[in-house]
């Protein structure tokens, strides 16, 4: 257990952050699978490009708050763009085909 007043109060402070971060990393986890759930289902490509945007706002946040570091975000941002182009453009090309 802390022994000063500051270290007490570090305590305190270090929880409060882990809290928040929890959540934002629990936001990124659910705009995650939500948009995976949505490229995976291939049935509107409007509600997968909002799923989407939604995940890439999402990582972005994540790198500005201090959750990801920003390769990690990128390579992230671009396994999901990659999901959702082979589900999409390919079918959009095949079907004006």
């Amino acid at each position: 257990m802390a022994n000063t007043k500051s270290a007490k109060k570090q305590i305190l402070i270090n929880e409060r952050n882990r809290q928040r971060n929890v959540r934002y990393r629990t936001q990124l986890k659910h705009a995650l699978k939500k948009a995976r759930l949505a490229i995976a289902g291939g049935a509107d490509a409007a509600a997968a490009e909002a799923a989407v945007s939604g995940a890439v706002r999402q990582l972005y946040v994540s790198v500005s708050k201090g959750i990801l570091k920003k390769q990690n975000a990128s390579r992230r941002v671009g396994r999901i763009m990659l999901a959702y182009n082979k589900a999409f453009n390919a079918a959009s090309a095949s079907a004006s085909a």
